[in-house]
């Protein structure tokens, strides 16, 4: 059956990490599979992504028990783009892990893993149940508790335990407001829900739902002030790890707050400002955080957080234009991120060090790695006419429609200032004269082919926008009238 569709991307990650952990030991074998697979999931993806942009959405009831009784996925289109995304990011991540991982780590499950978290969170984008998307966060991020401590360094326990337990926390508050939602409106179907939330009269216990909520979803986001945790977190694994968490695993909790509030707090004008003032003060403390250091990696993950307050502001502002914004930046970032990532783990490589103040010269020998992150940098700080300029004109127009002025000050000042951010480690690490410790090594280096192709990829979303933009227009039409979900979800 057609609706079958939509659960491929969760079950052919799901069982090549299975199928990895029986040959484990068999590295090649396993490296060979891995990369057959993930390519393979993606070719899948893109064939659903075709199919729903003829036919519509492909709604999966588990078992044939009806919606809103049984597990219901929904590959829409919005789900379907991310779960994309991810596998594009996901198969140059497993070229790049073999130049980054020792046989070592290797051996140690990481592919597994790999495929575990990959599953977990194509899941995430896919259910249309509130209570399996904590079960799919519980997938990703038990895969993500096993890839943040591989190799063992002290560092990296150490870094793991503050994860873990903010992690633990979240998921129990999740279950519990899940629960307490259940016993408000008798159903977890996100669009049952989005249809009985009208009829509650109670609506101080709708607001403090959607709070907690929302605390949930931003701790996992990183958004202000709840990314304490997040820096060291993510700069202390093997970089392919790096990468993979800074493209996906915070881009989750951003979906959750985009699905969920657009469906069923939509009218909650509190929930609303406390998005914007977020929004806001993210972007703020962001760049904040990324001007403040001289190590290269904390910079990178610093920028993840005005990059979550952009999206924010799209979701906050509820229009067609922010929605749009939103979606078409949360692609952009999750792109950008995962090539940043690589590009600083090559450069550390490089350099010897993460420390900006022992870098120089690597222009010299490297000219094409320095290019290419010092376009990558423009690509981030939403410079014409690479990617993140259209997601940024998006959110800045939908913020004039909503006399948000303030609002869109703070994202022109942020812009520039993750600009000046990035041009530090362009001007530190690759200009002036080369330091004694840029080359200490002669070994193989970490492949650079999948950051140029992301970076390649980012270039063509913002010089190709108005081929992409129609397909991110129907996606925020489908936001903004939450009963298109609703009827294909119900089939009413």
């Amino acid at each position: 059956m057609i609706s079958n569709l939509a659960v491929l991307p969760i079950v052919i990650p799901l069982l090549s990490g299975i199928i990895a952990a029986f040959f484990h030991k068999k590295i090649i074998l396993v490296r060979f599979f891995s990369k057959f697979m993930i390519i393979f999931n993606l070719l899948a993806s893109v064939w659903i992504g075709f199919y729903i942009m003829e036919n519509g959405s492909v709604i999966l009831e588990t078992g044939d028990w009806k919606a809103p009784y049984g597990i219901i996925l929904v590959a829409d289109q919005l789900s379907i783009i991310l779960v994309i995304t991810t596998n594009v990011i996901a198969s140059l991540a497993v070229f790049y892990a073999r130049s980054v991982l020792s046989e070592r780590k290797e051996h140690y499950y990481f592919y597994t893993f790999f495929f575990l978290l990959i599953s977990g969170v194509s899941g995430a984008f896919l259910t249309g149940d509130l209570f399996n998307l904590f079960v799919f966060y519980e997938v990703f991020l038990m895969a993500s508790y096993a890839l943040i401590v591989l190799g063992g360094e002290k560092i990296q326990l150490r870094e793991s335990f503050k994860y873990v337990i903010l992690n633990l926390f979240s998921s129990m508050l999740f279950v519990t407001t899940v629960a307490f939602l259940y016993s408000v409106v008798g159903t977890v179907n996100l669009a049952q829900i989005a249809e009985r939330v009208q009829d509650v009269e109670q609506k101080g216990i709708l607001t403090t739902i959607g709070i907690l909520l929302f605390f949930v979803f931003a701790s996992k986001a990183a958004i202000f002030p709840l990314y304490y945790w997040m820096p060291k977190s993510y700069i202390v694994p093997n970089p392919v790890v790096s990468a993979l968490f800074g493209a996906l695993l915070t881009k989750v909790g951003i979906y959750s707050i985009l699905r969920v509030f657009s469906l069923i707090f939509v009218h909650e004008p509190m929930v609303q400002q406390l998005f914007l003032w977020l929004a806001g003060l993210s972007m703020i403390f962001g760049v904040i955080g990324a001007l403040s250091t001289y190590n290269v990696k904390l910079i990178i993950v610093y920028n993840i957080i005005p990059a979550v307050g952009f999206m924010l502001m799209g979701i906050g502002l509820l229009s067609e234009t922010g929605y749009a914004g939103a979606v078409y930046y949360l692609v952009h970032d999750m792109i950008i991120k995962a090539a940043l990532f690589m590009l600083i783990g090559l450069i550390v490589y490089r350099a010897g060090t993460s420390d900006l103040r022992k870098m120089g010269g690597l222009l010299h020998r490297y000219p094409l790695l320095g290019w290419t992150f010092f376009i990558s940098s423009l690509v981030l700080a939403g410079i014409p006419p690479f990617s993140g300029f259209i997601g940024k004109l998006l959110l800045l127009q939908a913020g004039f429609e909503k006399d948000q002025i303030m609002l869109v000050l703070i994202g022109l000042g942020s812009s520039l200032l993750i600009l000046l951010s990035m041009i530090r480690i362009f001007i530190h690490a690759f200009w002036g004269e080369e330091q004694e410790v840029a080359a200490v090594s002669n070994k193989p280096a970490p492949s650079l082919a999948p950051s140029v192709i992301l970076v390649l990829i980012s270039v063509i979303l913002g010089a190709g926008a108005e081929w992409f933009y129609p397909f991110v227009e129907d996606v925020s039409n489908m936001l903004a009238d939450r009963d298109m979900y609703i009827n294909s979800v119900l089939k009413e």
